[in-house]
């Protein structure tokens, strides 16, 4: 077995510009530069998406290079790439360096899990790298290295790769030009090997950033082999400076932990539960939709935001009674943003006043009074309205996803799901 150096980044970019992908490739390219070869694909790791804290793009790089006489250069060309790159002008970018010189621990990947999970603080992951035996290397606050060590420790029993194409430095913050039309022709001949390509409902290109940043375009897929011919078939006006592919955790729904009941779930985490739809789906100014869904031990209020565009109305479907289980976060407001649901059980039994034997629908005759008909006069006693079975748009079992253009980074596209 190969004695790897692990290296982990993050928090390196801003609002304003940058992206560790890119550092980490100008790192590779540097590494090349010297013979030092990587051990596998650079990893691009995803955080907990509703951290206090998180960067831009909420994910930290690693990379793993044999632990042999050249591991010392490495460090310092991975130090003055951090130092040389990186946004020290914004408050909020905290860089965090972690060399590491051994085999991933049981509690290494527990650390990492909680990094999805959960919040850990920059103290707590200083004194859990110093336990592990991390060489930490802090950039002004150093919070970096919070996600740097869940990047070097997470394992990736589902994952999936993408391909990232770096601008040349003189157009960046430049409109980008890419043919769209070859994105197209691209995500027609390779979907369903590669996705999140385009969001056909907004005619929205997705492997089109739209922040200053230097990635020209990313695409994402099941396997790294289709990436190369999917990156031929796109057509762009300017030059690429650089490519590399990343091994990923993105849409693997690995932050979604399974929870027991309403209840037991806690703000800021993300989660999978069953629950019973209370109230017709209502949309607010500014075009949220929210409805609730409880359980046997509480209920929770859930979103589905206006940059969910169409999908909120396929959630003004749901109506009291329909059991569903949802895919999503609770949020700083604790309401829990809805990511995908499933139809569990639909109800499809409307509850009406009955039929007279005129064939007029009768009207009430007052409170337990029965019900009366105005066209020929006719009462009965009964005030129990009738069951009437209805159609529904939804169908049982059925999973509904948010668009391309409103998918979080871990969020699993049905495309990859096994819905047989």
């Amino acid at each position: 077995m190969i004695n790897c150096l692990h290296i982990g980044i993050d928090d390196t970019d801003s609002p304003d510009g940058m992206c560790t992908t890119y550092l980490a490739s100008q790192i590779i390219n540097r590494f090349e530069d010297n013979g030092i070869e990587l051990v596998g694909y650079p990893r691009l790791i995803r955080l907990n998406p509703f951290a206090r804290h998180k960067t831009r793009g909420n994910g930290g790089v690693a990379l793993r290079i044999e632990n042999d006489d050249k591991a010392g250069l490495a460090k310092e060309i991975v130090l003055e790439e951090v130092e040389k790159l990186s946004m020290f002008d914004c408050d909020n970018t905290n860089p965090g360096v972690i060399f590491y010189d051994g085999e991933i621990t049981k509690e290494m990947q527990d650390y990492a899990f909680r990094a999805i999970y959960e919040f850990i603080t920059i103290s707590e992951a200083e004194k859990f790298g110093k336990s592990v035996g991390c060489e930490i290397h802090k950039f002004k606050k150093g919070r970096g290295i919070i996600g740097s060590i869940a990047a070097i420790s997470l394992p990736l029993s589902d994952c999936t790769y993408e391909l990232l194409a770096y601008r040349a430095p003189e157009n960046f913050g430049t409109p980008r030009r890419i043919d769209h039309e070859s994105v197209y022709e691209m995500d027609k001949k390779t979907f369903p090997d590669t996705f999140e390509n385009i969001d056909y409902s907004e005619d929205y290109i997705a492997i089109e950033p739209k922040t200053p940043c230097p990635v020209l375009y990313g695409i994402r897929s099941n396997t790294p082999d289709v990436l190369i011919e999917a990156k031929a078939m796109v057509e762009v006006g300017e030059v690429i400076d650089d490519w590399c592919i990343f091994k990923t955790n993105q849409h693997t729904d690995m932050h979604i932990q399974k929870a027991q009941d309403i209840q037991s779930m806690r703000q800021f985490g993300c989660y999978e539960v069953v629950g019973t739809v209370k109230n017709k789906p209502t949309i607010i100014d500014g075009g949220h939709m929210f409805f609730y869904i409880a359980d046997d031990t509480g209920e929770i209020e859930c979103g589905a935001y206006e940059p969910t565009k169409n999908f909120r109305k396929i959630v003004s479907h749901l109506r009291p009674g329909d059991v569903i289980r949802v895919y999503g976060g609770i949020g700083e407001q604790n309401t829990f943003n809805v990511e995908k649901f499933q139809v569990i059980e639909l109800n499809d039994v409307e509850y009406q006043n009955p039929i007279c034997e005129c064939g007029k629908k009768m009207t009430s005759a007052g409170k337990n009074k029965g019900f009366k008909c105005k066209k020929c006069g006719r009462k009965i006693k009964s005030s129990k309205k009738v069951p009437i079975k209805i159609q529904r748009f939804l169908k049982n079992a059925q999973f509904y996803e948010t668009p391309v253009s409103a998918r979080r980074h871990l969020s699993k596209p049905l495309c990859r799901m096994d819905l047989s």
